[in-house]
């Protein structure tokens, strides 16, 4: 089937989704806002510790609101989309991830398009903020290949942290439950990630960086924007090529799911 039909059947699949949530427009208007409120008050805690200390290691509040900016944009985006797989443990353990396997469509596809969380566009919209303030406030040239390295960065982490989703999802093969270690990957990444990689010890930097790659996210793009170098050495141009990166973690996760798929045994209901 072509790429032009999936998209076409996907855009139908989140148009079906959002219109339920607006059904009680009200309640989803609470919860966006209370996601607003949730995030901003995370980020009025940085705001006190630069307040009192005035930097860390070097870094001023504007530049650690660059990365918080990035990295809680992609991962908004990436709840917002994948959301689907969150949900996974409850299919496998009820039987409906059979009705999946019987349709002509992957099975990733149907479990990404299955949910789309809109909710989580109040986190967006702070996070988007706290981004437009940063850029505003940082003395840095916006040339084209900056602002799209941004762009680039923001998507490649939302592929990173959908991997981290997809991976959680199929661990449920093997566990039904979802494992909590995935969480703390997951949502505890995204604090770490608030900050810049660099103001933690060395060996928590490497495991960020060489076996969960969430450096990718924001640290080494944010580190090209800025014109700063590594800490670790690790050349600049690895800021430049990050987006390519997250994209590629998620095609792997995305056959660790197939193989996850080719091990389901149902649950004989």
């Amino acid at each position: 089937m072509s790429i032009a039909n999936t998209l076409n059947l996907y855009w139908k699949y989140i148009g079906i989704s959002i219109r339920a949530q607006m059904q009680y427009k009200v309640s989803f208007i609470m919860a966006a806002i209370g996601h607003f409120l949730i995030t901003a008050v995370e980020f009025l805690a940085i705001w006190a510790m630069f307040d009192r200390f005035g930097s860390i290691d070097a870094w001023t509040l504007a530049e650690v609101a660059l990365f918080y900016g990035m990295v809680h944009i992609a991962f908004s985006i990436s709840e917002g989309a994948a959301r689907g797989f969150d949900l996974f443990p409850s299919m496998v353990k009820s039987g409906d991830f059979d009705r999946f396997l019987l349709r002509p469509r992957s099975t990733a596809f149907q479990v990404a398009s299955m949910e789309f969380q809109l909710l989580r566009i109040g986190r967006l919209l702070q996070a988007v903020i706290i981004l437009g303030w940063a850029v505003t406030t940082l003395d840095i040239s916006w040339t084209l290949p900056r602002v799209l390295l941004t762009i680039g960065a923001i998507g490649g982490g939302a592929c990173i942290f959908s991997g981290f989703f997809v991976i959680q999802a199929t661990l449920a093969f093997w566990t039904v439950e979802s494992l909590e270690i995935m969480n703390t990957i997951t949502y505890g990444g995204v604090e770490a990630a608030s900050y810049p990689l660099a103001i933690y010890r060395d060996w928590f930097r490497r495991f960020f960086t060489f076996v969960v790659p969430l450096a990718c996210v924001n640290y080494f793009p944010a580190l090209a924007i800025l014109g700063k170098p590594d800490p670790m050495g690790l050349p600049t141009v690895l800021g430049w090529l990050s987006p390519l990166l997250g994209v590629a973690f998620l095609w792997v996760t995305l056959q660790i799911w197939k193989v996850g798929v080719r091990h389901y045994t149902s649950t004989g209901s």
